[in-house]
């Protein structure tokens, strides 16, 4: 039997004393754990220096909320520049408002400059951490359950959203109308994708940033369909929300370089260092292979008879028999 209805949490916020424990906070702070843990692990077993992923980050998560807030703020400036708008309202991110492409830029920057700072390269961290950011977006969505936002157009579906209405966009007062929980549908997007992303990464061997290129387009597509659904207040341009025409843009530009890298890289081995650096300049704490070799260059190396012998590892001769 599937539900009448969604009912939405009647409390979003708890006191412990004077302290004020937001779900919204808890919400962004279980996917930010969660997707560290999947990004070390990934990092780690790339050839990554240990305890690099903690490092980066924290980086990443500064960047990605300021971003992320900016972008909120100039996509949506009705309530901070509006006629009732109140400029003080910026910093108040526990209300909501963070926007996930200005998350996106911010923590990409972050990461960048903190390997550049340990000698690494961005692209084998951003292959990493493309699957986790899934997951983090994925947890993160709990935050707009809880804050009754962001929420779609009324609807007469059986998982349909109740909406308080102190939470009501204008215009849809009828106490009986339930709403599309796109904070749902982005969820079951986002966490879908994790699996598509695995599975592409394990069966074309996408390296050189390629994965995480996959991800921005994977993402996008979902977030225009997901866009068309929600009724809250956006900026438009020629008819159609902002964040539609940021993802279309974006997905573009990430199928060029999806396009451009698999070309430009094919045969190549991925190297983690930056030139000048590697394991003999670092700690031995850190010390780790310079190179990844790709799968696809030993299998070469076996089929023309290269005079430099190249053992086959498990995870090789795995891909191997996929491919078949």
């Amino acid at each position: 039997m599937l539900p009448a209805s969604i009912p939405s949490p009647a409390v979003a916020e708890w006191w412990l004393g004077p302290l004020p424990i937001r779900a919204y906070a808890i919400a962004i702070g279980l996917g930010i754990v969660a997707g560290w843990w999947i990004l070390d692990r990934r990092y780690s077993a790339k050839g990554g220096p240990k305890d690099t992923a903690v490092d980066v980050a924290l980086w990443m998560v500064l960047f990605g909320i300021i971003g992320a807030r900016i972008y909120h703020v100039v996509s949506s400036p009705d309530a901070y520049f509006g006629e009732n708008g109140d400029p003080a309202r910026i910093i108040e991110i526990w209300n909501g408002g963070l926007g996930i492409w200005g998350a996106i830029m911010g923590g990409a920057l972050g990461a960048w400059i903190a390997l550049r700072r340990r000698g690494l390269r961005l692209a084998p961290f951003a292959d990493a951490a493309a699957p986790a950011l899934l997951v983090s977006q994925a947890i993160g969505r709990l935050g707009n359950y809880f804050n009754q936002e962001l929420y779609g157009a009324p609807t007469t579906l059986p998982w349909g959203l109740e909406i308080d209405a102190a939470h009501r966009v204008s215009g849809y007062t009828d106490p009986a109308l339930l709403f599309h929980p796109t904070f749902l549908y982005e969820m079951v997007w986002n966490l879908a994708m994790v699996g598509v992303l695995l599975w592409a990464e394990r069966r074309f061997r996408l390296r050189h940033g390629r994965v995480m290129w996959l991800y921005v387009m994977l993402y996008t597509a979902g977030r225009v369909w997901i866009e068309y659904l929600r009724i809250d207040t956006a900026e438009t341009v020629l008819g159609l929300r902002l964040n539609v025409w940021t993802s279309i843009l974006v997905f573009l530009v990430a199928f060029a370089f999806y396009i451009r890298i698999g070309r430009r890289t094919r045969g190549q081995d991925e190297e983690i260092w930056l030139p000048g650096h590697g394991p003999e300049t670092a700690d031995d704490d850190t010390a780790v292979d310079a190179t990844v070799v790709d799968s696809d260059e030993t299998a070469t190396a076996q089929e023309d008879g290269a005079s430099a012998q190249v053992e086959p590892t498990d995870d090789d001769a795995s891909s191997a028999r996929g491919e078949r």
